[in-house]
């Protein structure tokens, strides 16, 4: 494991840090430290930066409340700059945005990967501007009980395409019912990472009770 001795500060003493959300990893923003707010960083496991507008130390959430916690900070191949894997608790632009990178500045129309959080924000984008002919509007402009109906509806056909071995068309149906749990997600303002962290939660509780049988 590298020191912060081993690592490349500019001639201002610092050094990028390109923050990512551990769950999505989804990159939220890029921020600069210091040896100084490395040092608190890793010591309190949470991020703090060197602002360089105020020239002053600021831990992330302080005035906000949307604290980051570290879960891991890695060095790249030239060790002048970093990448910090965090939780957050809330959105990490002060323009209250999930992420500070929003704003395309260009787009190729071709090899962009799907992602579950790409999805999802398209479903926020939906719910918010309910473009006509649209099923998904169709859906928020019904409401939640219709939501919850579709999600017991699909729930019902992945259990008879999955009773029927039928793995082919239980793709296809749990498809079908992340689709409308997503839906109503977007409805009920839930965070795909913040069903990531729930499940975090519980691997770390499981490991638990592996090693206690183990013992």
């Amino acid at each position: 494991m590298l020191s912060i001795d081993e690592l490349k500060f500019d001639e201002k003493g610092l050094i990028p840090a390109i923050v990512a959300d551990a769950g999505s990893g989804r990159v939220l923003t890029l921020a600069y430290m210091n040896r100084e707010s490395l040092k608190i960083s890793m010591e309190e496991g949470r991020t703090c930066f060197w602002s360089r507008s105020r020239q002053t130390l600021w831990r992330k959430g302080e005035t906000s409340g949307n604290v980051q916690y570290i879960t891991s900070i890695t060095a790249d191949c030239d060790r002048d700059a970093l990448l910090v894997l965090v939780d957050k608790t809330g959105p990490a632009c002060h323009l209250g945005t999930d992420s500070c990178f929003n704003d395309r500045v260009f787009e190729s129309g071709c090899g962009e990967s799907f992602t579950v959080d790409g999805l999802y924000r398209l479903l926020l984008e939906r719910k918010e501007q309910r473009p006509q002919g649209s099923y998904t509007t169709y859906l928020f402009e019904k409401g939640l009980d219709k939501i919850l109906k579709k999600v017991g509806e699909e729930s019902t056909e992945v259990i008879i395409a999955g009773k029927a071995r039928d793995r082919e068309e239980t793709v296809y149906e749990i498809a079908d019912l992340a689709y409308h749990v997503l839906v109503l997600m977007a409805q009920l303002g839930i965070e795909p990472e913040q069903i990531l962290r729930e499940l975090a939660s519980r691997h770390v509780i499981d490991h638990k009770v592996k090693q206690e049988k183990m013992t």
